[in-house]
């Protein structure tokens, strides 16, 4: 199945965060937060404005994304978990590479 979001919607997938902390203790599943990082699958075509212009989206499939805690619809879209949430909603991109 093919999901396509409409106006300035954006799918997302969460990024699963560590479950070790940095001094090697492992964090069980059931206190470990939901990661605020994901990674964009779909966007919509974007907003129009008042003259009925369309504005195009800022993120684009691919990105990675930093997210409001509490931000987005979770649904199930093939076996995936998913987040579909508006572009408002993403704080910002994660550019360049991840040092760890």
């Amino acid at each position: 199945m093919k999901f396509r979001p409409l106006h300035d919607r954006v799918v997302v997938r969460r990024v699963e965060s560590e479950s070790k902390t940095a001094g090697g203790i492992i964090i069980p599943d059931t206190a470990q937060e939901k990661p605020m990082e994901g990674q964009v699958v779909a966007v919509g075509p974007g907003q129009r404005d008042e003259h009925g212009k369309l504005v195009a989206l800022d993120v684009k499939a691919g990105d990675r994304v930093l997210f409001g805690k509490w931000s987005g619809t979770e649904v199930k879209i093939d076996g995936k978990e998913l987040l579909i949430m508006k572009e408002s909603d993403i704080l910002g991109v994660i550019e360049g590479s991840r040092k760890g």
